[in-house]
């Protein structure tokens, strides 16, 4: 669809890559595993990351705090970093200044 309307993709981020049980932290890939690469490398794009199926994301985001803000330092947030990283590290080699393109986002905690 993006190739058809010309929309440069930069990457693959597999959302609910593994389900994490809130009762005792067991994960599984409970719909498959891979997908995300195997989409990634089908059209030529980087694999930007995988999160989680897990209850705290919902809840975070149910009650207005995104989990990098709730649980900094949590194994969520690193996730959500380290695909931030690559989706800048992506524009960087682009060259092009994408900067009126995106809205300002501003993270308070208060």
């Amino acid at each position: 669809m993006f190739e058809k309307v010309k929309v440069p993709v930069l990457g693959v981020i597999e959302n609910m890559s593994t389900h994490i049980c809130s009762q005792c932290g067991h994960e599984e890939h409970i719909f498959g595993a891979g997908g995300g690469e195997r989409m990634a490398s089908d059209y030529g794009v980087n694999m930007l990351g995988s999160l989680p199926l897990d209850i705290r994301i919902r809840e975070d985001a149910d009650s207005g705090q995104p989990t990098v803000v709730t649980d900094p330092q949590g194994d969520i947030a690193m996730a959500y970093r380290t695909i931030a990283r690559r989706i800048a590290a992506n524009l960087a080699k682009e060259g092009k200044d994408y900067a009126a393109a995106f809205p300002k986002i501003v993270i308070k905690n208060d």
